[in-house]
């Protein structure tokens, strides 16, 4: 053991502080990426990275890195974070508290005068929820190579507003190119956002992976007529032809054992009272630990929209905007987790990400692990999500005794491989 203790109400503290920043007044948070309140988080976390003298680097997509030195600086920086954005009707615990909890976990060895072999590095990563901009997880999905910085920069919202020019709008598009920022490893804390940990009073989730996921943007068209003046049999309503593609997701999901399928995303035009509605669009989201099932998934959806439009007569356009295949963590990451649960004297079990999360990708690029603290009754994308302080707490001392744990083996390696 480290020896070292975070500082539970320092901790809260500032969760409770960058709530306000985007605060909703059903006690969530409304901070969606790149967006005015977004630039102020993204201040609020630059100045205290300096108060801490940390070396901040911003890269072309908006993702921030804060590196606080260590004895060795040949050795690549040890990096903890998640994200600062949220959900149109986000709470105040998803994303953020990576993000601090990694904040914590440095002002702790600071006060300490404690000095890590390694560098180690706090992260901001853009975007990772996708509700402005789609694909979610696009900033470091941008940084390890997956999308062109080019692709981020053309993303609209629902107002036609592109990525590139709110980055450029808010003043967080940095200097450095995509991927130039050089990491060693990859911790993320995260809330669980499932039931597991609190139905089983388990203190830690080591997490094993990341089920894979996949999203699709399903435009139906038919024609747009008068409600009182078309008969039944001569309509050609996508909203119907959605309904139908609604139900069958659910169904294609449901044969699948441990599968899920969502249609979390509406748009309806007209949108009027009186008239048929003339075109729909909207997200497919599925997701299985297999990528074998997932692919299975994806046939029976072509399936099943090819079905829905011939029936009513519907022109369609079925467009993949995200593809994540599953993710296995690294095993050295993981040890490190359990011996820092371990060290920390918190009771632990092993546990697969049923969200996406930004680690997804970087464990392409970097030995990566996540831990999970619980969720109340599983709710996260909600204003009444809920993670106790102690809970909190809890993961942000498993996290700091994971990062020193694995810097000390990393170096007790690199010195055998040289001696």
């Amino acid at each position: 053991m480290s020896n070292l203790t975070i500082n539970q109400d320092r901790l809260w503290a500032s969760l409770m502080e960058t709530a306000q920043i985007g605060g909703t007044s059903d006690g969530g948070i409304a901070r969606l990426t790149l967006s005015e309140d977004d630039k102020r988080i993204r201040d609020w976390l630059s100045a205290e990275c300096a108060a801490l003298g940390m070396k901040l680097t911003v890269d072309e997509a908006g993702n921030m890195f804060a590196l606080r030195a260590g004895k060795r600086p040949d050795l690549p920086p040890i990096a903890m974070g998640s994200h600062l954005d949220t959900q149109p009707t986000g709470g105040k615990f998803d994303g953020v508290l990576g993000v601090l909890a990694g904040l914590e976990v440095l002002r702790t060895l600071e006060a300490a005068g404690y000095e890590s072999e390694a560098p180690l590095m706090l992260v901001n990563w853009t975007n990772e929820e996708g509700s402005r901009f789609s694909p979610a997880m696009l900033g470091s999905g941008i940084w390890a190579g997956v999308y062109a910085p080019d692709y981020g920069d053309a993303r609209s919202d629902v107002a036609g507003d592109t990525f590139g020019a709110s980055l450029d709008r808010i003043g967080y598009r940095g200097a450095a190119k995509a991927g130039a920022v050089k990491i060693g490893a990859m911790f993320e804390l995260h809330i669980e956002q499932g039931p597991i940990l609190e139905a089983e009073g388990v203190q830690i989730g080591v997490v094993q992976g990341v089920q894979g996921m996949r999203w699709f943007e399903l435009v139906l068209r038919g024609t747009a007529a008068h409600t009182g003046s078309t008969p039944m049999n001569m309509r050609r309503n996508a909203l119907l032809g959605m309904a139908k593609v609604i139900e069958g997701i659910d169904g294609i999901a449901r044969s699948h054992a441990d599968a899920v399928g969502t249609i979390g995303f509406l748009e309806v035009h007209p949108n009027s009272h009186n008239v048929i509605p003339g075109e729909v669009r909207a997200t497919i989201d599925l997701r299985h630990p297999s990528d074998a099932v997932l692919d299975q998934m994806e046939q029976q959806t072509q399936a099943l929209v090819r079905a829905a439009a011939a029936e009513i007569g519907l022109e369609h356009r079925l467009d993949q905007i995200s593809r994540t295949a599953s993710v296995v963590f690294d095993a050295a990451c993981i040890a490190a987790v359990r011996a820092g649960a371990q060290a920390a004297g918190f009771s632990m079990r092993d546990i697969i990400s049923g969200a996406g999360h930004d680690a997804a990708h970087t464990a392409a690029v970097v030995p990566t692990t996540m831990i999970f603290v619980p969720s109340a009754g599983g709710l996260s994308h909600n204003p009444a999500e809920s993670t106790l302080p102690e809970e909190c707490a809890a993961g942000a001392q498993v996290l700091l005794e994971a990062v020193l744990h694995y810097d000390r083996q990393r170096a007790e390696t690199r010195r055998g491989v040289t001696a």
